[in-house]
């Protein structure tokens, strides 16, 4: 670890630790990007599928992992376990929906003006929303069943996973003709690994998709273990530090594509990347925790759903014929600052 070569300055340590793990995301995401695009092209997929799904669901991986070791292999302490898991789980998807849309609109204000638009594919950008907000309204709900009621919770739950399902093949099915109306996932750059002389098929695209992946996973998981060294130095509860702290780092993957994508004008790779991980997020992830962990309507958690269903809602309803606002989508970081005054106060 490299706090190991600080002894008696572990916040430097950390802070170092922090820096190095951004820096491996920043080269991961670049590969996963590259072979992503380039996987999408050779399939002759639709970008809606390639970045609400495959992208999605690739890059995804960190965030899940985390609620799934804290439940299943955690510490000692039981309660401990699932206040992490419970955190990660709700506050994966307050991350996407409100700073990471933030920071993507953040990142091309100045190119596009406050009143420009980012204009990704409409019918599969509604498609992630209405699925993500039905999928989140359900596990918001199984709340409120007692924990004793198994049946019901184990109903809802089935919901839950039967709802992506429903969302992957809906998904698949609308790809062909958006190829064909030209919304083709495109590779505009050469194969990093065919810059050193390999040739670009599936074998060598799947080699770059592993690399790629691979160093998300541990860039992620350095950063959360970072993260979780400096607040422990801070004091900060589990509770707090999952539903704050964690999703910071595991959400990282998310964003900096999204942000290459979207300031490479691939608007509907970086929104599908964003929205399709919601949905595998706000369905999957919390059918888990119905079923592994109390699921109780605790103050932090209840305003994280309901902050989260309004970033949804906002993008909704300025889900126009020609886009989104530039202006409307950095207002969605205000949700995120509201989370953070209504938690810390």
């Amino acid at each position: 670890m490299i706090t190991d070569l600080f002894p008696s300055m572990p916040a430097v340590g950390l802070i170092i630790q922090l820096i190095v793990m951004i820096l491996i995301i920043l080269a991961a995401s670049e590969l996963f990007t590259n072979a992503l695009e380039h996987l999408g092209s050779a399939l002759k997929i639709s970008e809606g599928m390639t970045g609400s799904v495959f992208a999605a669901v690739g890059t995804a991986l960190p965030e899940t992992m985390v609620p799934l070791l804290a439940l299943m292999a955690g510490t000692s302490n039981q309660e401990i376990n699932e206040e992490v898991g419970v955190g990660a789980i709700l506050g994966a998807p307050l991350m996407l929906s409100s700073l990471s849309v933030c920071l993507m609109a953040f990142s091309i204000a100045k190119k596009r003006g406050l009143a420009g638009r980012v204009t990704p594919e409409r019918t599969g950008f509604l498609r992630d929303l209405h699925f993500f907000m039905f999928a989140f309204v359900v596990a918001a709900t199984a709340m409120y069943i007692p924990h004793e009621n198994h049946a019901v919770r184990a109903g809802l739950s089935m919901v839950l996973v039967l709802s992506y399902f429903v969302y992957v093949l809906l998904t698949l099915r609308a790809s062909e003709q958006l190829v064909e109306d030209g919304h083709g996932t495109e590779a505009d750059e050469t194969m990093f690994l065919s810059k050193l002389g390999l040739p670009t098929n599936l074998f060598t695209i799947s080699v770059q998709l592993a690399l790629g992946l691979i160093l998300l996973v541990l860039g992620a998981k350095g950063f959360i273990n970072g993260v979780e060294g400096l607040s422990h130095i801070l004091g900060v509860s589990a509770l707090l530090l999952s539903l704050l702290i964690i999703p910071i780092a595991t959400e990282l993957p998310e964003k900096i594509n999204s942000i290459l994508w979207i300031r490479r004008g691939k608007d509907t790779l970086a929104f599908g990347n964003i929205t399709g991980a919601m949905v595998f997020q706000g369905s999957l992830l919390p059918a888990i925790g119905i079923m592994l962990t109390p699921w109780q309507p605790r103050t932090e958690v209840v305003a994280g759903v309901v902050l989260t269903l309004l970033a949804a809602v906002w993008m909704r309803v300025h889900a126009g014929p020609k886009g989104l606002p530039v202006w409307a989508l950095l207002l969605n970081g205000v949700l995120y600052a509201s989370f953070l005054v209504i938690t810390l106060s």
